[in-house]
C-alpha cells in the first residue's frame, strides 16, 4: 500500500500589518476552533499521526510496559502532620489515580521534637487505621482526562477543600467534604483555579477565580454552608499584567495573597483570625521590584508577628527583609529591614519559617539547595543541604508544623529516585524516612555529569549529561537533548521511569541549561527574555555543536515542551542541519500574531517575558525569531514531531496547527515525516493524566524517537 499522505490544511489569503511590515497567514482561519470544519481538520492531523506511527506499535508498547514497571502498583508519600493526624497520598493497585489518606498519630511527647509525620512503609499501605479522605479515581465523568487543584484539609481537621478539572482547561470545581461522613457538602463553586486558604476558625474558604483570559484576577471568601451565591469578593486585580495567587501561611496566623507580573510584584495580608478584614498591602508597587512574604508568629498572645520577605529590591539575586504585619493599613518599603544581604553568588527563591528556625530555598552553581537558619541570626551561615547525587536537588516538602524542630525533604536525580530524609532544624542531622520505589531500576547502571559549553558569546552554559555506564562519549552514541528557558523557571532534575528505557538503548540524555531559565540566578533569566531572547535558541544550539564528538553528530534529536517548543521551533528553523529529529510539544510558535491579540488567554502578563509587539522596537526581535514566520529552508529537515491539545489554555492548539500546515506546504517532499498529535477530546498542556496514562503518552514519543535516531527496539 501507498505510503499515508498528511492533510493538506486549505489556504486562505490573510495578511497582517504592523509597524510597516506585512505578514501573510494563510492558516490564520484554523484559530477558529470552534468551526466544524478546523474540528475535523484537527481529527484528520490525528487520524494521520495514528496511521503514520502504527508501524511503532510493537515498540510503543514494549516501552510502555518496560516504564510501567518502573512504577510500584502501590506506593505511599512521605506524611505531613497536623494537630490530630498525619496526611499521605497513597496509589493503590490498578488505579491510575492517588488517594488522600490520614491516620492519628502514633508518636507521642513534645512536639518540638516529635513533629515528624510517622511515615509507613509499603508494607503497612493498607493497614488498619489509614482512613481514606478523597480517591481522586472516583470523580471523574468519563472524559478520559482527571486532575485536581486544590487538597486543603481546615484547621480543625473536620473539612476538606477539593477541586476537580475534568476537561484540561484549567477550570476547577471547587468542593467541601465533611470528612466525619465522608459526604460533599451541598455548595460548589463551579470555576476557580490554584490556591487556596482556610480561615483560623476553619469556617471560611477563600479560593481565586480566573477571567476568560485565565488569568486568576479575583479573591473571593466563602463562609461554609453557605451559597456561594453570598461569597464576598475580597480583592481584585486591575491590572492585566498581574495575576493573584494566594496561599495559608504555615503559622496559621495569616493568608498571604501575592499580586504579580512577570517582573513585579505586591503581597498583601489577610487576618486569618478576623477573615471578614480587608487585605493590606506589605511594601506597596513598584515596578521590576518582586518580594514574596512568610509569617513568623509573635512572642506572645496578641503579638501580631512580623513578615520575612524575600526581594530583589536593590538585590538581584535577593536579599531578605524583615517587615511588619500591617494590621491598620498599608505600608510600603520604608518599613522594612534587611536581615540577611543578597549574595550574588546565591540566589535565594523562597522563605520557610518554623518556630525557631527558617529554611531558604537557594540557588547555587546552578544546583538548588536548602540553607537552615535560626531565626536569631538570619545572617549568619547557617546549614547548607545538598543533594547526594551527581546531578542531584534537595526540596523541602510538604512541611505544615510550625512548631517542627524537624522538616522533610526530597533528594533525587534524573536517575536517583527519591530519597526522603528528616532533617534536624538546628543541627542538620538527616535520619532517612524512605524512599520512592521503583522496581527493576538500578541507580547505579548509570552516570550522571555536569559540564559547560560556551555559547556564542562565550558564556558558560551549564549541561547536565545523563547516560548507561556502558555507553561510551566517544562519538557513537545518539542523543537527546532537551531544554526550556523561559520565565526564570526551571525544570529541576526528577526520576522519569521512561527516561531509562532511552538510556538503556544508548540514549545520551542531555538537558541543556539555557538562558531565560532560573538555573543561573536571576541574572540567567534576565539574559534570555525580551530582546535577548536569542541567547536562549543560541545556548541550545553551542550545546549540539560542541557535543558533537562526544555524541553521533549525525543522531542528535532535541525536545521541549511550551516555551521549550518555541526553543524547539527556532533551533529547527536557525540551524536544520543540526537535528536527525525534533519533538516540539504544545509549541509556542506563532509569537507576534499571538502577543498582539490581547483576548488570548496569558498575553497581557507575558509582554514583560516576550516582549510587546505594539512596540516596534519588540516587535522587531520577535519577528526576527518567531518560527511560525521563519521556516527552515526546504531540504534537508529533521523528522519534525508535534504535539497539541485543543483544550490547551496556555498555548492555543491553532499555534502548533498553523506552523505544521506552514511548514508542510513550504517542503511538500519533507511533508510527510512531519507528525501532529493532537488531542482532539479531553487532555491538558502537559498532556494525559493520570501515572500510568501520561506513561503510555511517553512510550508514544520514546518509540518516535528511537526510530528516527536509527536504536533497535
Amino acid at each position: 500500500m501507498p505510503d499515508p499522505q498528511p492533510p493538506v490544511a486549505a489556504r486562505r489569503p490573510h495578511e497582517h500589518r504592523e509597524h510597516g511590515a506585512v505578514r501573510p497567514d494563510a492558516y490564520a482561519w484554523l484559530a477558529e476552533t470552534g468551526r466544524p470544519e478546523v474540528l475535523a481538520h484537527l481529527r484528520a492531523e490525528r487520524a494521520f499521526y495514528d496511521l503514520a506511527c502504527a508501524h511503532l506499535g510493537p515498540l510503543t508498547s514494549v516501552l510502555r510496559e518496560e516504564m510501567a514497571a518502573r512504577v510500584p502498583p502501590e506506593e505511599i508519600s512521605p506524611g505531613w502532620r497536623r494537630t490530630r493526624f498525619s496526611y499521605y497520598t497513597r496509589h493503590l493497585d490498578g488505579s491510575d489515580y492517588a488517594q488522600l489518606v490520614r491516620r492519628i498519630h502514633t508518636i507521642r511527647g513534645d512536639s518540638a521534637t516529635n513533629s515528624q509525620a510517622d511515615t509507613p512503609s509499603n508494607d503497612e499501605i493498607r493497614a488498619p487505621g489509614i482512613e481514606v479522605l478523597l480517591d481522586v479515581a472516583t470523580l471523574g465523568d468519563g472524559s478520559g482526562y482527571l486532575e485536581l487543584g486544590v487538597t486543603l484539609v481546615s484547621p480543625d481537621e473536620n473539612l476538606l477543600a477539593y477541586s476537580v478539572d475534568t476537561v484540561g482547561e484549567e477550570v476547577y470545581r471547587l468542593r467541601f467534604r465533611d470528612l466525619a461522613s465522608g459526604r460533599d457538602l451541598g455548595e460548589e463553586i463551579p470555576r476557580s483555579y490554584y490556591g487556596g486558604a482556610w480561615s483560623a476558625d476553619s469556617r471560611w474558604f477563600f479560593y481565586t477565580v480566573h477571567d476568560e483570559a485565565y488569568r486568576p484576577h479575583q479573591v473571593w471568601r466563602h463562609r461554609i454552608g453557605s451559597s456561594p451565591a453570598d461569597d464576598v469578593l475580597v480583592l481584585t486585580e486591575p491590572d492585566e499584567s498581574f495575576e493573584l495567587h494566594l496561599r495559608a501561611s504555615r503559622s496559621g496566623e495569616a493568608v498571604i495573597v501575592l499580586s504579580e507580573s512577570r517582573s513585579t510584584s505586591e503581597t498583601w495580608v489577610l487576618d486569618a483570625g478576623d477573615p471578614e478584614r480587608q487585605a493590606w498591602s506589605v511594601g506597596g508597587r513598584r515596578h521590576g521590584v518582586v518580594y514574596r512574604a512568610e509569617h513568623v508568629r509573635g512572642a506572645a498572645s496578641g503579638d501580631p508577628g512580623h513578615l520575612l520577605v524575600v526581594t530583589n529590591d536593590d538585590a538581584e539575586e535577593f536579599r531578605l527583609v524583615r517587615a511588619p504585619v500591617p494590621t491598620s493599613g498599608h505600608q510600603d518599603a520604608g518599613s522594612w529591614t534587611t536581615v540577611r544581604p543578597e549574595d550574588p553568588a546565591e540566589r535565594v527563591e523562597r522563605v520557610d519559617a518554623f518556630a525557631g528556625h527558617v529554611v531558604l530555598s537557594v540557588r547555587t552553581e546552578a544546583e538548588h539547595r536548602l540553607r537552615l537558619l535560626p531565626l536569631d541570626d538570619l545572617a549568619g551561615p547557617g546549614i547548607v543541604v545538598r543533594s547526594r547525587f551527581p546531578g542531584g536537588a534537595v526540596h523541602l516538602l510538604r512541611s505544615t508544623d510550625y512548631d517542627a524542630g524537624r522538616v522533610s525533604i526530597d533528594d533525587r536525580s534524573h536517575v536517583q529516585p527519591s530519597v526522603w530524609w528528616s532533617v534536624e532544624l538546628a543541627t542538620g542531622q538527616q535520619t532517612e524516612l524512605g524512599r520512592q520505589l521503583a522496581p527493576g531500576h538500578d541507580p547505579a547502571r548509570y552516570v550522571t555529569e555536569r559540564r559547560r559549553v560556551l555559547s556564542v558569546d562565550g558564556t558558560p552554559v551549564p549541561v547536565t549529561l545523563v547516560r548507561h555506564r556502558d555507553t561510551p562519549l566517544d562519538g557513537t552514541a545518539p542523543a537527546l537533548l532537551y531544554g526550556y528557558g523561559a520565565y526564570e523557571y526551571t525544570f529541576e532534575p526528577d526520576f522519569d521511569p521512561a527516561l531509562p528505557s532511552l538510556l538503556d538503548r544508548g540514549v545520551v540524555f542531555a538537558h541543556v541549561h539555557v538562558r531565560g531559565g532560573g538555573e543561573g540566578g536571576r541574572r540567567w533569566w534576565l539574559d534570555g527574555r525580551l530582546e535577548r531572547k536569542q541567547h536562549t535558541f543560541d545556548d541550545h544550539l553551542a550545546a549540539a555543536d560542541q557535543l558533537a564528538g562526544l555524541v553521533d553528530a549525525d543522531r542528535i534529536a532535541s525536545r521541549g515542551l511550551s516555551a521549550g517548543g518555541l526553543l524547539q521551533g527556532a533551533v529547527l528553523s536557525q540551524r536544520p542541519e543540526l537535528w536527525r529529529a525534533v519533538v516540539a510539544e504544545v509549541p509556542f510558535v506563532d509569537v507576534v500574531t499571538t502577543m498582539l491579540d490581547e483576548s488570548a488567554p496569558l498575553t497581557a502578563n507575558e509582554w514583560e517575558e516576550w516582549g510587546d509587539p505594539r512596540r516596534p522596537e519588540d516587535h522587531a526581535w520577535m519577528l526576527a525569531y518567531s518560527p511560525y514566520d521563519n521556516l527552515p529552508p526546504a531540504g534537508r529537515r529533521p523528522d519534525l514531531l508535534v504535539t497539541g491539545a485543543l483544550h490547551d489554555p496556555r498555548v492555543g492548539v491553532h499555534e502548533p496547527a498553523k506552523w505544521v500546515a506552514a511548514l508542510r506546504a513550504s517542503d511538500p517532499d519533507w511533508s510527510p515525516r512531519c507528525l501532529f498529535r493532537c488531542e482532539v477530546g479531553a487532555g491538558a498542556h502537559a498532556g494525559p493524566s493520570g501515572r500510568f496514562g501520561h506513561l503510555a503518552y511517553e512510550a508514544e514519543v520514546a518509540a518516535w524517537l528511537l526510530d528516527r535516531l536509527g536504536v533497535a527496539g
